[in-house]
Protein backbone atom coordinates (compact mmCIF):
# COMPACT_ATOMS: atom_id res chain seq x y z
CA UNK A 1 0.00 0.00 0.00
CA UNK A 2 1.50 3.33 -1.06
CA UNK A 3 1.72 6.35 1.23
CA UNK A 4 -0.91 8.15 -0.85
CA UNK A 5 -3.44 5.32 -0.57
CA UNK A 6 -2.65 5.00 3.15
CA UNK A 7 -3.32 8.71 3.74
CA UNK A 8 -6.46 8.64 1.59
CA UNK A 9 -7.98 5.78 3.58
CA UNK A 10 -7.24 7.56 6.87
CA UNK A 11 -8.99 10.65 5.52
CA UNK A 12 -11.94 8.43 4.58
CA UNK A 13 -11.96 7.19 8.17
CA UNK A 14 -12.32 10.76 9.42
CA UNK A 15 -15.23 11.36 7.04
CA UNK A 16 -16.84 8.12 8.16
CA UNK A 17 -16.68 9.02 11.84
CA UNK A 18 -18.09 12.46 11.02
CA UNK A 19 -21.28 11.18 9.39
CA UNK A 20 -21.85 8.72 12.23
CA UNK A 21 -21.55 11.56 14.72
CA UNK A 22 -24.02 13.69 12.74
CA UNK A 23 -26.58 10.86 12.73
CA UNK A 24 -26.05 10.31 16.46
CA UNK A 25 -26.53 14.03 17.16
CA UNK A 26 -30.22 14.04 16.24
CA UNK A 27 -33.00 12.86 18.53
CA UNK A 28 -34.52 10.45 16.00
CA UNK A 29 -31.83 8.02 14.82
CA UNK A 30 -34.13 6.29 12.33
CA UNK A 31 -34.99 9.62 10.77
CA UNK A 32 -31.28 10.40 10.58
CA UNK A 33 -30.56 7.22 8.66
CA UNK A 34 -33.45 7.88 6.27
CA UNK A 35 -32.12 11.38 5.60
CA UNK A 36 -28.69 9.87 5.05
CA UNK A 37 -30.19 7.49 2.50
CA UNK A 38 -31.98 10.31 0.68
CA UNK A 39 -28.68 12.13 0.35
CA UNK A 40 -27.09 8.91 -0.90
CA UNK A 41 -29.80 8.59 -3.52
CA UNK A 42 -29.39 12.13 -4.80
CA UNK A 43 -25.61 11.85 -5.03
CA UNK A 44 -25.89 8.37 -6.51
CA UNK A 45 -28.17 9.66 -9.28
CA UNK A 46 -25.66 12.34 -10.18
CA UNK A 47 -22.85 9.78 -10.31
CA UNK A 48 -24.95 7.44 -12.48
CA UNK A 49 -25.49 10.27 -14.94
CA UNK A 50 -21.82 11.21 -15.05
CA UNK A 51 -19.87 7.94 -14.86
CA UNK A 52 -19.93 4.78 -17.03
CA UNK A 53 -22.22 1.84 -16.24
CA UNK A 54 -20.36 -0.94 -14.36
CA UNK A 55 -19.47 -4.09 -16.26
CA UNK A 56 -22.06 -6.87 -16.11
CA UNK A 57 -19.63 -9.08 -14.16
CA UNK A 58 -19.98 -6.78 -11.15
CA UNK A 59 -23.79 -6.63 -10.85
CA UNK A 60 -24.25 -9.80 -8.80
CA UNK A 61 -21.61 -8.51 -6.38
CA UNK A 62 -23.36 -5.14 -6.35
CA UNK A 63 -26.63 -6.85 -5.37
CA UNK A 64 -24.90 -8.66 -2.51
CA UNK A 65 -23.38 -5.41 -1.32
CA UNK A 66 -26.76 -3.64 -1.29
CA UNK A 67 -28.13 -6.42 0.92
CA UNK A 68 -25.27 -6.15 3.40
CA UNK A 69 -25.51 -2.34 3.42
CA UNK A 70 -29.16 -2.63 4.40
CA UNK A 71 -28.24 -5.06 7.19
CA UNK A 72 -25.58 -2.67 8.44
CA UNK A 73 -27.71 0.47 8.40
CA UNK A 74 -30.75 -1.21 9.93
CA UNK A 75 -28.92 -2.74 12.89
CA UNK A 76 -26.68 0.29 13.41
CA UNK A 77 -29.78 2.46 13.71
CA UNK A 78 -31.26 0.18 16.37
CA UNK A 79 -27.94 0.00 18.22
CA UNK A 80 -27.70 3.80 18.36
CA UNK A 81 -31.04 3.94 20.17
CA UNK A 82 -29.57 1.74 22.93
CA UNK A 83 -26.11 3.14 23.55
CA UNK A 84 -23.79 6.11 23.10
CA UNK A 85 -21.55 6.68 20.11
CA UNK A 86 -18.31 5.72 21.88
CA UNK A 87 -19.73 2.24 22.73
CA UNK A 88 -21.87 1.35 19.72
CA UNK A 89 -19.38 2.44 17.11
CA UNK A 90 -16.40 0.37 18.34
CA UNK A 91 -18.43 -2.84 18.56
CA UNK A 92 -20.08 -2.27 15.19
CA UNK A 93 -16.79 -1.52 13.46
CA UNK A 94 -14.18 -3.34 15.54
CA UNK A 95 -15.10 -6.92 14.71
CA UNK A 96 -15.56 -6.29 10.97
CA UNK A 97 -11.81 -6.22 10.11
CA UNK A 98 -11.35 -9.56 11.86
CA UNK A 99 -14.15 -11.14 9.81
CA UNK A 100 -12.75 -9.69 6.58
CA UNK A 101 -9.24 -10.90 7.46
CA UNK A 102 -10.43 -14.48 8.02
CA UNK A 103 -12.39 -14.49 4.77
CA UNK A 104 -9.48 -12.91 2.93
CA UNK A 105 -7.03 -15.53 4.13
CA UNK A 106 -9.44 -18.35 3.30
CA UNK A 107 -10.84 -17.45 -0.11
CA UNK A 108 -9.40 -14.21 -1.53
CA UNK A 109 -6.25 -13.90 -3.61
CA UNK A 110 -5.03 -10.76 -1.82
CA UNK A 111 -1.52 -11.03 -0.40
CA UNK A 112 -1.27 -9.97 3.24
CA UNK A 113 2.06 -10.16 5.08
CA UNK A 114 2.60 -11.40 8.62
CA UNK A 115 3.20 -7.89 9.99
CA UNK A 116 0.04 -6.66 8.28
CA UNK A 117 -1.99 -9.49 9.80
CA UNK A 118 -0.57 -8.56 13.19
CA UNK A 119 -1.50 -4.93 12.57
CA UNK A 120 -5.07 -5.83 11.59
CA UNK A 121 -5.44 -7.90 14.77
CA UNK A 122 -4.12 -5.01 16.87
CA UNK A 123 -6.52 -2.55 15.24
CA UNK A 124 -9.46 -4.87 15.87
CA UNK A 125 -8.38 -5.51 19.46
CA UNK A 126 -7.94 -1.82 20.20
CA UNK A 127 -11.32 -0.97 18.72
CA UNK A 128 -13.10 -3.61 20.78
CA UNK A 129 -11.30 -2.37 23.91
CA UNK A 130 -12.91 1.00 23.29
CA UNK A 131 -16.29 -0.58 24.02
CA UNK A 132 -15.30 -2.42 27.20
CA UNK A 133 -17.74 -0.33 29.28
CA UNK A 134 -20.64 -2.29 27.84
CA UNK A 135 -19.20 -5.43 29.41
CA UNK A 136 -17.35 -4.13 32.47
CA UNK A 137 -19.39 -1.24 33.82
CA UNK A 138 -22.95 -2.41 33.45
CA UNK A 139 -23.86 -0.20 30.51
CA UNK A 140 -26.79 -1.05 28.24
CA UNK A 141 -26.06 -4.58 26.98
CA UNK A 142 -29.08 -4.62 24.69
CA UNK A 143 -27.00 -2.84 22.05
CA UNK A 144 -24.46 -5.70 21.73
CA UNK A 145 -26.29 -8.10 19.35
CA UNK A 146 -27.40 -5.23 17.12
CA UNK A 147 -23.90 -3.76 16.97
CA UNK A 148 -22.44 -7.19 16.15
CA UNK A 149 -24.97 -7.72 13.36
CA UNK A 150 -24.01 -4.29 12.02
CA UNK A 151 -20.40 -5.55 12.03
CA UNK A 152 -21.45 -8.56 9.92
CA UNK A 153 -23.04 -6.13 7.49
CA UNK A 154 -19.84 -4.07 7.37
CA UNK A 155 -17.68 -7.11 6.67
CA UNK A 156 -20.07 -8.39 4.03
CA UNK A 157 -20.35 -5.22 2.01
CA UNK A 158 -16.60 -4.56 2.29
CA UNK A 159 -15.82 -7.89 0.63
CA UNK A 160 -18.54 -7.63 -2.00
CA UNK A 161 -17.64 -4.06 -2.88
CA UNK A 162 -13.92 -4.70 -3.07
CA UNK A 163 -14.50 -7.53 -5.51
CA UNK A 164 -17.33 -5.74 -7.31
CA UNK A 165 -15.34 -2.56 -7.89
CA UNK A 166 -12.43 -4.58 -9.26
CA UNK A 167 -14.76 -6.26 -11.74
CA UNK A 168 -16.74 -3.13 -12.63
CA UNK A 169 -14.32 -1.31 -14.88
CA UNK A 170 -15.67 1.92 -13.34
CA UNK A 171 -15.32 2.38 -9.59
CA UNK A 172 -17.25 5.65 -9.66
CA UNK A 173 -20.08 4.16 -11.72
CA UNK A 174 -20.23 1.20 -9.35
CA UNK A 175 -20.41 3.51 -6.32
CA UNK A 176 -23.16 5.58 -7.94
CA UNK A 177 -25.39 2.56 -8.52
CA UNK A 178 -24.59 1.19 -5.07
CA UNK A 179 -25.70 4.31 -3.26
CA UNK A 180 -28.74 4.84 -5.46
CA UNK A 181 -30.07 1.29 -5.02
CA UNK A 182 -29.30 1.19 -1.30
CA UNK A 183 -30.97 4.58 -0.81
CA UNK A 184 -34.07 3.60 -2.75
CA UNK A 185 -34.64 0.44 -0.70
CA UNK A 186 -33.86 1.93 2.72
CA UNK A 187 -35.89 5.11 2.10
CA UNK A 188 -38.84 3.11 0.78
CA UNK A 189 -38.67 0.93 3.87
CA UNK A 190 -38.54 3.95 6.14
CA UNK A 191 -41.58 5.52 4.52
CA UNK A 192 -43.44 2.21 4.71
CA UNK A 193 -42.73 1.90 8.43
CA UNK A 194 -43.31 5.49 9.59
CA UNK A 195 -44.89 7.26 6.64
CA UNK A 196 -44.14 10.90 5.96
CA UNK A 197 -43.54 11.44 9.68
CA UNK A 198 -40.04 10.09 9.13
CA UNK A 199 -39.27 13.19 7.03
CA UNK A 200 -38.25 16.18 9.16
CA UNK A 201 -39.85 19.59 8.86
CA UNK A 202 -36.76 21.44 10.01
CA UNK A 203 -34.45 22.86 7.35
CA UNK A 204 -31.56 22.43 9.79
CA UNK A 205 -32.19 18.71 10.15
CA UNK A 206 -32.36 18.35 6.35
CA UNK A 207 -29.05 20.19 6.12
CA UNK A 208 -27.43 17.86 8.67
CA UNK A 209 -28.71 14.86 6.74
CA UNK A 210 -27.29 16.12 3.46
CA UNK A 211 -23.92 16.88 5.06
CA UNK A 212 -23.83 13.41 6.63
CA UNK A 213 -24.71 11.85 3.29
CA UNK A 214 -21.96 13.73 1.48
CA UNK A 215 -19.39 12.66 4.09
CA UNK A 216 -20.61 9.06 3.85
CA UNK A 217 -20.39 8.91 0.06
CA UNK A 218 -16.98 10.54 0.03
CA UNK A 219 -15.62 8.20 2.69
CA UNK A 220 -16.80 5.04 1.00
CA UNK A 221 -15.90 6.20 -2.50
CA UNK A 222 -12.29 6.60 -1.36
CA UNK A 223 -12.29 3.25 0.46
CA UNK A 224 -13.67 1.26 -2.47
CA UNK A 225 -11.21 2.90 -4.84
CA UNK A 226 -8.42 1.89 -2.45
CA UNK A 227 -9.67 -1.71 -2.45
CA UNK A 228 -9.04 -1.91 -6.19
CA UNK A 229 -5.31 -1.34 -5.70
CA UNK A 230 -4.68 -2.66 -2.17
CA UNK A 231 -5.77 -5.75 -0.19
CA UNK A 232 -9.39 -5.52 0.97
CA UNK A 233 -8.48 -6.63 4.50
CA UNK A 234 -5.92 -3.81 4.89
CA UNK A 235 -8.28 -1.11 3.64
CA UNK A 236 -11.09 -2.39 5.87
CA UNK A 237 -8.83 -2.32 8.93
CA UNK A 238 -7.53 1.18 8.23
CA UNK A 239 -11.07 2.45 7.69
CA UNK A 240 -11.88 1.38 11.23
CA UNK A 241 -9.36 3.85 12.60
CA UNK A 242 -12.42 6.05 12.27
CA UNK A 243 -13.22 4.74 15.75
CA UNK A 244 -10.45 6.97 17.12
CA UNK A 245 -12.05 9.95 15.45
CA UNK A 246 -15.49 8.86 16.65
CA UNK A 247 -14.31 8.64 20.25
CA UNK A 248 -12.74 12.09 20.02
CA UNK A 249 -15.98 13.47 18.60
CA UNK A 250 -17.93 11.70 21.36
CA UNK A 251 -15.72 13.21 24.08
CA UNK A 252 -15.67 16.71 22.61
CA UNK A 253 -19.29 17.06 21.48
CA UNK A 254 -21.37 14.44 23.31
CA UNK A 255 -19.59 14.72 26.67
CA UNK A 256 -18.66 11.02 26.67
CA UNK A 257 -16.14 10.16 29.37
CA UNK A 258 -12.46 9.87 28.46
CA UNK A 259 -10.41 7.61 30.72
CA UNK A 260 -7.14 5.68 30.85
CA UNK A 261 -8.74 2.63 29.26
CA UNK A 262 -9.70 4.56 26.15
CA UNK A 263 -6.20 5.98 25.92
CA UNK A 264 -4.69 2.49 26.10
CA UNK A 265 -7.12 1.24 23.46
CA UNK A 266 -6.18 4.18 21.24
CA UNK A 267 -2.48 3.34 21.59
CA UNK A 268 -3.19 -0.27 20.59
CA UNK A 269 -4.98 0.94 17.47
CA UNK A 270 -2.13 3.28 16.59
CA UNK A 271 0.35 0.41 17.03
CA UNK A 272 -1.75 -1.65 14.64
CA UNK A 273 -1.76 1.12 12.05
CA UNK A 274 2.02 1.38 12.30
CA UNK A 275 2.37 -2.39 11.84
CA UNK A 276 0.16 -2.25 8.76
CA UNK A 277 2.20 0.57 7.23
CA UNK A 278 5.66 -0.90 7.96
Amino acid sequence: MTAFVFAAVLFAALLHASWNAIVKFGDDKFQGMVLLSIAHGVIGLVMIAVFPIPAKESWSLLAGSVLFHLIYKSFLTVAYTRGDLSRVYPIARGTAPMIVLVVSLMILSDVVTGSQIFGIVLVGLGIVLMARGVFAHGEERALIPYALLAAVGTAGYSIFDGLGARASGSVSGYIGWLFFLDAFLFTAGGLAIKGQAVLPKSTWIWTLGMIAGACSVGAYWIAVWAMTIAPIALVTALREVSVLFAVLIGVLFFKDRADAGKIIAALVIVAGVIAIRI
